[in-house]
């Protein structure tokens, strides 16, 4: 089987979040950053997966930008990183996050094959929870998904409020209606 990221984010969605979760979008970008998966827990809380295909793929997710708390200038300035005629690069102070914005709980998830232990490292946060899916010879369950490390809760993510879960179930009602048309063109 080859995998893709599409195979993947139907595995997890039907596997894990299925019955926790009253809304999931794809490629979705409402916390401010793109998301593979958003999902939108039954008690209104986000969680991210970002799907992985590829070594590489995972390795450079810690250089993306929703991984770094980055100073604008007035907080540079009041904390005194700003020099006298000093152009500033908000690039310069920046620090890591344990979370990405408005998350609850973060994931990553990818091809058991291509998983090592050392890649552990690679990831941007130590919160962040590993998914791996193994393929199976089965007719009820082709792929399965196995989870090898938890993510840890962000206690400081606020509940989204309805308005804004409503909202994201718009955007998941369009695209399904995206993908019937792309479908009907197909065939």
């Amino acid at each position: 089987m080859t995998w893709s990221e599409a195979g993947i984010a139907r595995a997890v969605s039907l596997q894990l979040l299925q019955r926790k979760c009253i809304v999931m979008v794809d490629n979705c970008n409402w916390t401010g950053h793109e998301c593979d998966i958003l999902a939108v827990t039954m008690d209104l809380r986000i969680i991210d997966i970002e799907v992985k295909i590829s070594r590489a793929d995972l390795k450079a997710d810690a250089a993306k930008d929703k991984w770094w708390h980055r100073m604008d200038w007035c907080q540079a300035n009041a904390a005194g990183l700003i020099k006298p005629g000093e152009r500033w690069d908000p690039w310069a102070h920046k620090t890591p996050r344990d979370w990405p914005p408005k998350v609850w709980k973060h994931y990553y998830a990818l091809p058991a094959d291509i998983w090592k232990p050392e890649l552990i490292d690679a990831l941007p946060s130590a919160r962040s929870g590993v998914l791996l899916l193994e393929q199976r010879v089965s007719a009820f369950t082709p792929v399965v998904v196995k989870c090898l490390r938890r993510a840890t809760p962000n206690r400081d993510a606020a509940k989204i409020k309805p308005e804004s879960a409503i909202d994201i179930a718009r955007l998941a009602n369009l695209r399904m209606w995206e993908a019937y048309k792309k479908l009907a063109n197909v065939s």
